[in-house]
């Protein structure tokens, strides 16, 4: 184990710099929520048809991450992590300089198939260089990177595309890429990779009743968030009638609350896990149904993302552990099924959402993720009732 060999010090310098590489990753992914409006006038589109793009890139990371992973399975991983920054770093400048709508689909396209291998390794590779015995820490600190997306970077690329064009916050993004891979060079060190797991884990994994029924919870719980969530830009411009700016602020303290979540995450999840998993899809699913209800309120819409976004982090925390404990023979493979799981629902959701936008009205979208979210409360009771082990996550 590196944090044996090394100064605590090192270690958590290096866990920081997978949270930062996670902030990166995180932001590019849902900075487009905050600039559908953007770039669809630039392109002369439809804003519900811009925001295929959201559903194109989750889907491609859901198809991609376990075939890509595989490939990848026995590549040491700092070489990896090099290769996948550049990757992503040339598909952004490809953003950048993308011509119409389809040669940008094309750069988001591969920057999700960096994001796919990302995503599989990093929460075990952030346990292997962590201090020992701070899995649960390492992990939230990882966290805190996803949530500090929300809350530095989405608002400001929304910012700078509102002030400077959409552009621009993806050659941003490509610069901080940039100093983020030449950190990782110099302070990760060699790992070779490990329990990265292979195709005949594959099954294995799967008949496993009790990973699987979670990776349904996933699936079913992340649909619910993003039904709404992908489309809050337009159902506050267009329901809540509320100005640009507020919906800076609105996802600035969406992400800030999830810094909350994790926080809590750290502090409650030995003490309460079963409860607090399911005290978490509940509050989701109550903040999406009373969306509409609040919109006329500034304060109200506030105070309801508040708590959507501290319960919605505790969420992936808590089931992000909850695989590695299922997992430990094989936590790439489970981790990469776990990130494709994930997007699948980043995917469904964005379809509901567009769907629910085009054929009934945008304003309906918190009651149709609320919908989604009872489901995956039910679902969430029932096996842990079956399953005795989900009950603990370690």
């Amino acid at each position: 184990m590196q944090s044996e060999t090394v100064p605590r010090q090192t270690a958590w310098l290096r866990v920081v710099i997978l949270a930062v590489a996670a902030f990166i990753f995180n932001t590019t992914e849902f900075v487009p929520v905050g600039l559908l409006s953007d770039i669809a006038e630039s392109f002369s589109m439809q804003t519900v048809q811009v925001g295929w793009m959201l559903t194109i890139y989750a889907w491609v990371v859901a198809l991609m991450s376990l075939p890509m992973m595989l490939l990848t399975r026995k590549i040491e991983r700092k070489r990896l992590l090099t290769g996948l920054f550049v990757l992503f770093i040339a598909s952004h400048i490809l953003s950048v300089f993308s011509w119409n709508f389809s040669s940008l689909i094309a750069s988001r396209i591969g920057i999700a198939l960096a994001h796919a291998v990302f995503w599989s390794i990093t929460a075990s590779l952030a346990i292997r260089v962590a201090p020992a015995g701070k899995k649960t820490q390492a992990l939230s600190m990882l966290a805190t990177g996803t949530s500090l997306a929300m809350v530095l970077g989405l608002p400001l690329g929304r910012i700078i595309g509102q002030y400077m064009g959409w552009r621009m916050t993806f050659l941003i993004i490509a610069i901080g890429a940039i100093i983020t891979m030449v950190c990782l060079m110099k302070l990760l060190p060699k790992l070779p990779s490990e329990h990265s797991g292979s195709l005949s884990s594959v099954p294995v994994l799967f008949r496993r009743p009790a990973l699987v029924s979670l990776y349904i919870l996933t699936a079913c719980t992340v649909t619910a968030n993003y039904t709404a969530y992908s489309y809050i830009e337009p159902f506050m411009q267009n329901v809540a009638h509320m100005g640009e700016n507020f919906t800076t602020f609105l996802l600035l303290i969406f992400g800030a609350a999830g810094i909350i979540g994790s926080t809590l995450f750290s502090l409650l999840n030995h003490r309460y896990p079963a409860g607090l998993l399911i005290a978490a899809i509940g509050l989701i699913s109550i903040c999406m149904m009373l969306l509409f209800l609040a919109a006329p309120s500034p304060e109200w819409v506030s105070a309801l993302c508040v708590i959507w976004g501290m319960a919605m982090m505790m969420i992936v925390l808590l089931l992000q552990i909850r695989v590695l404990a299922l997992a430990s023979d094989a936590t790439d493979v489970a981790t990469s099924l776990f990130s494709g799981i994930f997007n699948i629902g980043i995917g469904a959701g964005a379809l509901i959402g567009n769907q629910v936008s085009l054929h009934l009205h945008v304003a309906n979208v918190g009651y149709a993720g609320g919908a989604i979210g009872c489901l995956a409360l039910v679902w969430c009771i029932f096996i842990f009732r079956r399953y005795p082990q989900l009950r603990s996550s370690s």
